[in-house]
Order: C-alpha cells, then structure tokens, then sequence
C-alpha cells in the first residue's frame, strides 16, 4: 500500500534527524529552514525533540530577501554580513549541538546579478564563518544537510508542469533519491550505509597514489594526499556521534593532493553556484594548480569563485559515484548540488576535508598541507562523471588497476 504525502514526509524528517544528524539526549539543535519549507522544518524540531534534543532553534531565510538586497543595496556594501546567522551555528557546535540545514533555493536567483556583488559577498560570509566551517571539516559536531520544494525551483525541474504539480513532482523525486517513500526508510538506509562502507574500506585497502578520469574530452589526473582515507556514507564525530552529513548520498569521497593534479576536465553536468548556473565547465590543471578555466554559461561567476582565494585555485575532494545510483537513474537534474553530486563522480575545489588524511584533524595547518592537504575559504563540487569515463587506480610502483569502467564499479 503506497504512503500517503503526510506519511512520507514524517519518514523524512525522522531520516533526517535519526540517520542525517544521529542526536543524542541532551543535545541541543540548530535547524536552518527556507520560510517556504516550514512544515518540514517544524517536523524536524519535533523530531529533534523526540530524539531527547534539550533545546531546538530555526534559523529562516528568505530567498526574495535575499534577492533584493542583491539588487537594490548600494555598491560597496556586500562586504557587510549578518554576523548573528553565524555566531548561531557557532554557538550551537561550541555547545556540543548539531545543525541541520534544508538546503532549498532557486538555482537561477542571481542570475542578473553583478557577479562581483556575490562574490564579495560570499567572500565576507565565508571569511567570517571559517572558525565554524572548520569544525564541520574536522567532524567536530554532527551535522546534515536535506532540501525540500521551493515553488522557482520546482519549476525550473518541471516547466512543463502547472506550478502545483512542479511542486509536487518535486516531491515525489526527493522522496525517492531519500528513500523516504519507503514503508521502513529506515533499516533501507542502515542497508545502504552498510554498502558504502564496504566500498570506502576496500579503496582505503588499495591506497592508490593517484586516479586517471579519462573520457570524452576529459583526461584528468588526481594524485591522493599522504594517507587519504575514503569516507562515504555515515561518520563519527570526534565525540562519537554517528552521523550522516547528507540525505541523500551515494558517493565516495576523498582528499586529492593539491600539488599532484594534471590534465584537462570538462564538467557533465551543469552547477548551481550562489543562485548562478554554470555549465559546460572546462577546466585544465598543471602541478595542481588551475591554469585555464572556462564555460559555456556563467563564466564570471566561475572565474570569481575560483579568484577566492589561492586555495581555491585548487582541489579539495575527488568522489566516486556508479552511473547506475537512483538519482542517476531518475534521469532528473536537479540544479542542486546535494542531488546531483550523487548521479555522478565530482571533484570539488577549495578546502579539504582533515579526516580524508590520517591524522589530518589534528595536524596544523603546515603539516596538512604537507600532507598534501588543500585550504581555502571555498568548497564547490561540480560533476564530472558519466558513462563514458573510466577511472583508473594508479598504485605507488606505477601500475594501473582498473577501478571504474563505463561510469560503472568494477574494483
């Protein structure tokens, strides 16, 4: 017998707080929610209760807010940030909370916007969040991310539907990428965290130095840090929380080494970037660094993010994700990283996550980068997977070990 709406949307708030942030009693959350995903939101707040949470908070935001103050403030002011909406996340982790985010906006927002204006912005915005995005990389507080329909977004997915069916289309396809429309989501997500740990174990086993994506026009190179490790699936904290960051997820992930990257990359699929689409990114990479880069749409705001910073410049993550994941096969884009990242392999630039290196949350900043670790103010994923790109695993004497063919697991 098929869920009901209702019935479906409690299994989602219930992953997202069971599965995504794993609270414990005692704990205090910070939820992060668009005005438009308010019924998912207070679901999540009673879920975060029933899970023995001591004290849950919402943080709202508004994208027509947003939009004008990006089209009517004066030049000169997007320097300027509401420090209160971060010291909130700050506080939460300092206390030992979890932050939970519901990730939803309209993927062309910006889109006639002086990308400079953003770019400062988000170069304001990250400069001041640092000490917390720090935290988030080094897995000292459990945290997820999870989205839910906004009426742009939704058409923008379906334009040929009415604007109450885009919505509800949108629905349907973010309960089946979150198994959320099944009768125990639950236990199918403890079956799937099961399987992507099998797999970040067997590549950890096989410590490549170095992955070759080739296919297309794509013929990449990613060297691996010092003693990466693969992560995928659920977490721990430092403290011992279990965690799943992202709802949902398909990928496996590690640390490339930021001086050993060469060759040429060209996206597969487009990317929502602070309310611009970009797409068909072309980028080239010598010893690591970004040399040339280019794209068919929203170049501007591609150069300004890779501007941010020296950091950003280079690469932060490389993740592996079989062609043939639910998302994938869906046939759906959805102009939101947090789905797409998961239909198929994707680097990131910018920062680096420290748990994807031995010992990485505990080194200085010199001894990661040593390691082969990459900082910046930034992390942006953008896909680069399909299937017609083959992955080797290149091992330490030089060998090449099929890893991937087709788009598809072959190790």
């Amino acid at each position: 017998m098929a869920l009901s709406f209702d019935e479906k949307l409690r299994n989602y708030a219930r992953l997202a707080v069971r599965v995504g942030l794993g609270v414990k009693p005692g704990q205090r959350v910070l939820v992060q929610a668009p005005v438009e995903t308010a019924k998912l939101a207070r679901l999540v707040v009673r879920e975060a209760y029933s899970a023995g949470a001591s004290f849950v908070d919402v943080r709202w935001d508004d994208d027509d807010v947003q939009l004008a103050r990006f089209e009517l403030a004066p030049d000169g002011t997007f320097d300027t940030i509401s420090r209160w909406r971060v010291d909130a996340e700050t506080e939460t982790a300092d206390a030992g909370g979890a932050v939970i985010a519901i990730r939803a906006t309209n993927p062309n927002l910006l889109a006639n916007v002086d990308a400079k204006r953003v770019s400062t912005y988000q170069k304001a915005w990250a400069t001041y969040r640092q000490p917390y995005s720090a935290q988030v990389m080094t897995n000292r507080l459990n945290w997820n991310l999870i989205s839910a329909p906004v009426a742009d977004w939704a058409a923008l997915m379906f334009p040929d539907a009415s604007a109450e069916e885009a919505v509800e289309k949108q629905w349907d396809a973010i309960f089946a990428a979150t198994r959320a429309d099944l009768p125990d989501p639950v236990a199918a997500w403890e079956e799937h965290l099961a399987h992507l740990k099998g797999r970040r174990e067997a590549l950890n086993a096989k410590q490549y130095a170095a992955l070759h994506f080739r296919g297309g026009e794509t013929d990449l190179t990613v060297g691996l840090a010092d003693n990466h490790l693969w992560g995928g699936g659920a977490a721990d904290t430092t403290g011992g929380i279990t965690f799943t960051a992202n709802i949902p997820t398909e990928e496996v992930w590690t640390a490339p080494h930021r001086e050993r990257v060469d060759g040429v990359v060209v996206s597969t699929k487009p990317l929502s970037y602070s309310g611009v689409l970009i797409d068909g990114i072309r980028i080239e990479f010598r010893d690591g660094r970004i040399v040339n880069a280019s794209a068919r749409q929203g170049e501007a705001a591609l150069k300004e993010m890779i501007s941010t910073d020296e950091g950003s410049h280079r690469l932060g993550e490389v993740a592996l994700v079989p062609h043939s994941s639910p998302i994938s096969r869906s046939g759906l884009f959805f102009y939101n990283t947090l789905y797409d990242e998961n239909a198929a392999s994707h680097i990131a630039i910018g920062r680096a996550y420290r748990f994807n290196v031995a010992g990485g949350v505990d080194m200085t900043d010199e001894q990661f980068a040593q390691a082969g670790g990459n900082d910046s103010l930034t992390h942006v994923d953008w896909m680069i997977g399909s299937d017609q790109i083959d992955v080797d695993g290149i091992t330490k004497d030089g060998n090449r070990e099929p890893v991937m063919r087709g788009g598809e697991f072959v190790i």
